[in-house]
Parts: C-alpha cells; structure tokens; sequence
C-alpha cells in the first residue's frame, strides 16, 4: 500500500541528548512536517543531520540561508558582522544614483600631448596664434589633427566628427570643423618658421648629431582621372565651395597635382614628398614639389633651405637620383658637403675608370668593402668610394644565371626566333629579361652573352662620389648605408602607421598643410621610438589599455582612470611622463531638457 503524505512545513529542528556525566549535547536537524493520512496529525520527518551545534560548521549554514534570502528576495544581514568569501553577496553593489556614461581612449593621446609639449611644437604654435591675434584654439586643431594620424587617421571630417568623441581630449572638444582647415591655411602660412623652430628645439634637447642630413623624395598620387591645370579653377556642381581668398590664393600658388610616374611605375596625378632626416631618423625638414618634377631638381630648393638654418658643417647624403653635374656644383656651394650615389651603369666614366681601376678592397663592415678611386687632377679632381658587398654579389649571380636559363628554355620552345612574335616582344618588354636580350639585324631574337657578362661586372658594388676629403672610405660607406634610414621614414609616413594617402585635399595649400601635419607625426614617432626603444605600433598597442571612464551623479559628471597595467606604466616611465591623477575632471551635470 502506498501512503501519501501531505508536506505542512519545512524548519531547522534542535535535539538535545543528556551524556552519562550530566553535560547536554545539542544537534541541528532539517526536518519537514507531513499531515499523517490516517490520524490527520502533522508528524515530523528528519531530511537531513547537520551534526552536533558545537561542532557545526555556521559558514555552510550562512550559505544556506543566503540562497534562500535570495530565491525569496529577502536581505539578509549577518549580526556577528562575520564575512564568508566563499558566500556569494548577489546584491548589486553599485550605487544606484552614479552611472556609468562610456569610456574614452587616455593612453596614446597622453603619451603625443607629452611629446607634443616638449619638442615645443605647441609652444611655437600657441605664440603664432597670439600674434595673429586670433580667438580660436588653431593650436589644439592641429593637435587633434596630428595625434589622429598616429591613433586612427582619417579625414579632417572623421578626425571632428568620429574620433574625437572617443578620445579623452577635453581641450580639443570644442572645435568646429572649420578650426581644422583654418588650422591648416596658419601652419602653411609659416610652416617655415615652425619646422626650424621646432627642429632646433629637438636637436638641443635630445643632443642630435646634425653633422649628416639624409635626403631623399617619394610620391604620393591620388584618385583622380586628371591632373591639375596651371590655374586651379572652380568645378561645377562642387560642395561647399571655397570663398574667394582660397580661390585666389590656389591661382597664385599654380598646381601640385601633377601626372608623373611613381615609384611603382604607374603613371597617375601625384605629387613629390622630399625629406631630410638625421642619422636617427628624426625629421628636419620636408618639402612639396608638383608631381612631374625630377629629383634632380629638387636639391637646389633643399640646399637654399637648409642653408638658411645655418647648420654646422653638414655632410648631405643622397641617393642616385640626386646625383648630376649641376646638383654637385650646387651642394659644393659655400663650402658644402655631399655623399651621393652614382648610376654605376650609366655614367661612362663610372664604367670605364672607376669600376675597371685596380686597387684592394678593406673591410668596412660585415659583407661590406670598400676602396676608393680618384679622377683627374686639381679642381677636376672626383672623388669616387666603390663599395662591394660579398653576400649581395653571389646573390645577384645566380638570380642572373636563373633569368638566362629561363631564356633559354623559352627559345627552345619556338622554332622561330622572330623579335616581332608575340612571345619576344613580351620579353623584349620585361624589364626582368630585355637587359640580356638582343635584336639581330636580320630581326632574331637572342640571349646576349655579353650583355651577361657586363651586369656580372657590377653585382653587389655601389659607387659613391663625395667632395669631402676628411671622409675616409669606410664612413662613407657606412653612412650611406645609413640613408635607409629615409626609407623606413618613408614606410612609416606613408603605408604602415601615419598614412599620408588617401589626401582629401584639392587645394595645393591645403595638401602642403596636410604633408607637414603628417611629418609632425613621424617626428613624435620616431622621438618615441628612439627613447623607448620600441617600435610605434606595439607602444600604441599597450598604451590603447590606458582609458578614462566616465560617470554621472545626479549633481556631476566626471572622468576617472583606470590603473595602467605593468607594460604601460614602463612605457610612461620610461618615456618619462607623469600619470594623470586618478579622477581627471568633474564638472556640474548639465540639464536635460
């Protein structure tokens, strides 16, 4: 027969048992009433023991009985004041009057505020605005401007509408976008004075050696079908027009946009990037040219500039692009110093006298030669380092032994040798393979041996020419090896952190501007970098964990930080820059309409 119970009430039961000497031990019990069926009387039923009260464990009860406060929406308070880390308090514990707004970015912007301040960018910068006599903050728009380019860079729109509300920067909250591209028409208007200002200000603060300037230039095209005209002019159906003062002012400056052929051989309205940098890759100056000038044509801008800073004897360093008899004389001028490479296989008397010339390599440096080689007498008198790298050469020779062979598997697969075939015109237009190749007169195609053997004659060699006489083999060699330097500037500026493409600008002002607030980037870069240690892009990393949160009470708002973990507090430590207080501002909660 089954009996059912019927359950009346559940309870924690206390027993007692009297011992033989007379003391009394109590138990705790959880027992439950059941309504017997047949007499109808509640009857106590033992569900389970907790054991002996002095010998209970209270923790397991708190427990317990904090689950069912919590199940029954009860709050329970403990009167011994007893924690228990094990018991789980699922209270809300936050104050239910403070909330919780959003977090901004602190890290990077505090980090480039600090270099901003110290390479005395902002000082300059701040004293042009007071002399214009202007009320605007021009100095925090080009700020804004510059530290977005090493955080997130995006168009002047995006840097005013998009990033800035994610970044803790309460100084820059207040711009309109229109402060940018005034921002940006002030620094052109001295853009001159600010790069020597601040350059000079750099180089006696971290004792940079200004005895060697690294030039070289780049290309920057944009996506356009067209190049600029001579005279800029207003296109119909254009948004948000300029006003008569930039209109004038494009006419006179001319065009910068111009169709050239960039560095990977397309042939695309561009513009041409030139910089200077130190050996240790801190910028010193930069410069805009339109995109059809030859490199060869920029030195004589780049030397009157650089010799109005004055600078101490200063050795320019070049690469081949700069080298021609005019560019010589001009660097040579006022007792100025070059180190320019040489087109080794175009210049006659590089092939005939330097490279042919007898005379004993000395090591410089690990698979690095050199040896130097004199023309001419008096002032006629060059001055040539020929430099041989080992390791470079035995990797070019069997590059050369695989295109021949390539060449030579390709002929055998035709019968006729024709150079207007299909086939040899394609070759006879690789660059890779036309340099072995030759023509007959009867129109035959073939492999040219001595073509071969003459490129054989240049592999792993580099010539130099300088016109400085106190520089010895070996620093010539070296510091030209230095000028790749430029090129990771170069990759920095462009591609792998500030991106200077794609330029939203159509004005050559405006574009000029937009180059020089880029190259302030790569300055705060770089000094980054070098005082650190670290690359940019792992600093941005670690410092992206650096944020400021912020809260609202009923009364005010307020930014408070987080605690920067280990390795950006290293960097800020070492980079020598002070972490902000915890709470960085409180201000009056506004109205809500």
């Amino acid at each position: 027969m089954v009996v059912h119970a019927t359950i009346v009430g559940m309870f924690i039961r206390t027993t007692k048992r009297r011992n033989r000497d007379g003391s009394t031990v109590e138990y705790y019990q959880l027992a439950h009433n059941v309504r017997d069926p047949e007499t109808r009387r509640p009857v106590a039923r033992i569900l389970h023991n907790f054991g002996r009260a002095d010998e209970l464990d209270r923790g397991a009860l708190v427990r317990l009985a904090r689950s069912i406060a919590r199940v029954c929406g009860l709050e329970l308070r403990d009167p011994t004041g007893e924690s228990h880390p094990d018991a789980l308090d699922h209270r809300d514990p936050w104050p239910q009057e403070l909330k919780l707004l959003g977090s901004r970015a602190l890290g990077c912007v505090l980090v480039i505020e600090a270099l901003w301040e110290r390479l005395g960018i902002g000082l300059i910068l701040r004293k042009i605005v007071a002399e214009e006599r202007s009320e605007v903050a021009y100095e925090r728009a080009l700020f804004a401007m510059t530290a977005n380019r090493l955080c997130e860079p995006q168009s002047k729109l995006g840097v005013w509408d998009r990033w800035l509300p994610l970044v803790y920067l309460p100084s820059c909250w207040e711009l309109k976008l229109d402060h940018m591209y005034e921002a940006m028409d002030l620094l052109h208007r001295h853009c001159a004075r600010v790069e020597e200002g601040v350059f000079f200000h750099t180089a006696d603060l971290l004792n940079l050696a200004v005895d060697i300037v690294f030039y070289d230039s780049t290309t920057a095209s944009f996506s356009i079908d067209f190049e600029d005209e001579d005279e800029i002019e207003m296109s119909a159906g254009v948004s948000d027009p300029p006003s008569e003062e930039p209109r004038a002012r494009a006419a006179k400056e001319g065009a910068l946009r111009k169709r050239g052929r960039d560095k990977k051989g397309t042939w695309n309205p561009q513009i041409i990037v030139a910089l200077a940098v130190t050996r240790d890759g801190i910028p010193v100056r930069s410069w805009v040219f339109p995109g059809n000038t030859p490199d060869v044509t920029t030195v004589e801008t780049v030397k009157k500039d650089l010799r109005g800073w004055k600078l101490n004897r200063c050795l320019f360093v070049g690469d081949a692009g700069m080298d021609s008899e005019e560019n010589r004389k001009l660097l040579a001028l006022g007792g100025g110093r070059y180190l320019l490479a040489v087109r080794s296989g175009s210049v006659k008397e590089v092939k005939e006298q330097v490279l042919t010339r007898a005379g004993r390599y000395k090591k410089v440096a690990e698979n690095l030669y050199a040896k130097e080689v004199e023309v001419g007498n008096g002032e006629l008198r060059r001055r040539y380092i020929v430099c041989f790298n080992p390791r470079e050469a035995k990797r070019q020779k069997l590059h050369r032994e695989g295109i021949l062979q390539a060449l030579r598997d390709e002929l055998d697969r035709h019968r006729d040798w024709d150079a207007k075939a299909k086939w040899a015109i394609e070759l006879l237009a690789s660059a890779r393979t036309r340099k072995y190749l030759s023509v007959t007169e009867a129109g035959i195609l073939y492999v040219d041996l001595l073509k071969a053997k003459e490129a054989e004659k240049h592999d792993g060699k580099w010539v130099l020419i300088t016109n400085d006489d106190t520089l010895k083999p070996q620093d010539a060699a070296v510091g030209y090896k230095a000028l790749l330097v430029i090129e990771r500037c170069f990759r920095a500026l462009k591609s792998t952190q500030i991106h200077l493409t794609p330029m939203n600008h159509w004005l050559p002002h405006r574009i000029e501007a937009h180059v020089k607030i880029c190259v302030l980037a790569l300055l705060i870069q770089r000094v980054a970098e070098r005082e650190s240690g670290k690359t940019w892009g792992w600093l941005r990393y670690v410092l992206t964990q650096l944020q400021a949160t912020q809260f609202e009470t009923p009364t005010h708002q307020f930014f408070r930080r987080n605690e920067p973990p280990q390795e950006a507090a290293s960097v800020l430590k070492t980079l020598n820059i002070s972490l902000p207080n915890p709470v960085l501002d409180i201000q009056p909660t506004p109205p809500k309409p």
